[in-house]
């Protein structure tokens, strides 16, 4: 079971066996994944839209290319205070797209890509739950890297909880 100090999330939990029961088929398809690729991890031309680097690939590895796209719609699905999402803010206002518009745009940008669905998203929040498991658990042992590693905690549950929503349909998915 997951737990995370002293507790079971059995959020994570369902999660977990909904994904291992929820497998979409296998396409065969295979690419570099970055692992973390969002804005914060791109270095962008001073005077140019466009990125110049990618930087941070410790997480990357060879693997299905919908988990960064996965990854990538997560902030839609997460609230400001959960990680830096943007569910919940005036998108239009603030200039960002909507998530439907990204998905289009990295269409026409990637290799053949197999459809992003509900499972890739939810996926995505689940590796980050186990993450923030993990965090947590160096922060309770007193070995965890940043000083501020047991405000992390309560995101494990929170972001099972997202990809539940999405699976469950309480959560838009726009594709």
């Amino acid at each position: 079971m997951a737990r995370i100090p002293e507790r079971t999330i059995a959020a994570l939990d369902r999660l977990a066996e909904w994904l291992g029961a929820n497998l979409p088929e296998d396409d065969g398809a295979t690419s570099i994944a970055h692992g973390d690729f969002r804005l914060g991890n791109m270095l962008f031309h001073p005077t140019e839209p466009r990125v110049v680097a990618i930087l941070d690939w410790e997480l990357s590895t060879l693997g299905h290319p919908l988990a960064d796209l996965g990854f990538c719609v997560m902030p839609w699905h997460t609230a400001p205070d959960e990680y830096g999402g943007i569910l919940g803010l005036d998108r239009q206002a603030l200039g960002l797209p909507e998530e439907r518009e990204f998905i289009r745009h990295y269409y026409r940008h990637a290799i053949q890509t197999p459809a992003l669905t509900p499972f890739h998203a939810a996926f995505a929040l689940f590796r980050f739950a186990v993450i923030f498991v993990g965090i947590a658990d160096r922060a309770r042992a007193g070995n965890a890297a940043s000083s501020n590693a047991a405000d992390v905690a309560p995101l494990a549950r929170r972001f099972a909880e997202r990809a539940m929503e999405i699976i469950e349909g309480r959560q838009p998915f726009d594709t």
